[in-house]
């Protein structure tokens, strides 16, 4: 069955389209205005190994916050879309309890639930306003917009680090690689929810 799915968001703030392919390789065509994010959720992509295409537009005049938020948002859905009743997938993505990402001289730690409950644990906090054209305040409101609609559980911590860049990019690559362990097809349980309950 194909996991694969475009969408469309269009507010009076923003309008995006996506296309995602969950079983990609990695590739990505990102435009987003927003140069760094755009480089951030290529690493994603990258190491989520999904195929991601994003053409995005914003009130960037205003400021980046509805950009970006809307930008997990859209993620988010896409993701639950080509994930349906989460049927036959491992679930959780992690290592030894959060999948740790270094990055040079820092290390991030993340951890996804695809159980139904969205909820995001972001234990970080930027020494810098702004990373390249990103502004680092809008990177939890990213995340809150994903897990909204993903309806999953992330975790997310950073340790202190030289380069706020190298913090940034380690929180996306770990993401990246925690969500595909979790979306990844589990041969043993094919056609079962992971769940006691029996539904997600």
């Amino acid at each position: 069955m194909s996991r694969k799915v475009t969408i469309s968001r269009r507010t009076l703030e923003t309008e995006i389209e996506l296309t995602l392919n969950l079983d990609g390789v990695g590739k990505s065509q990102i435009s987003t205005k927003i140069g760094f994010l755009d480089h951030m959720l290529e690493s994603l992509a990258k190491h989520a190994s999904f195929d991601l295409k994003i053409a995005a537009t914003g009130d960037l005049k205003v400021d980046q916050h509805h950009l970006v938020e809307d930008l997990g948002i859209i993620l988010g859905e896409a993701i639950s879309a080509t994930l349906g009743n989460r049927r036959g997938i491992f679930r959780a993505g992690f290592w030894h309890g959060a999948f740790l990402m270094p990055m040079d001289e820092t290390l991030a730690a993340a951890a996804i639930d695809f159980g139904g409950r969205p909820r995001l644990n972001f234990r970080v906090k930027f020494k810098k306003a702004q990373v390249g054209e990103l502004e680092t305040d809008v990177i939890q409101d990213f995340f809150e917009g994903f897990v909204s609609t993903a309806k999953c559980n992330l975790f997310i911590e950073t340790r202190p680090a030289r380069s706020e860049h190298h913090r940034v990019e380690a929180i996306f690559k770990a993401v990246g690689r925690a969500l595909r362990m979790a979306v990844e097809r589990d041969s043993r349980n094919k056609n079962r929810v992971p769940s006691t309950k029996g539904k997600i």
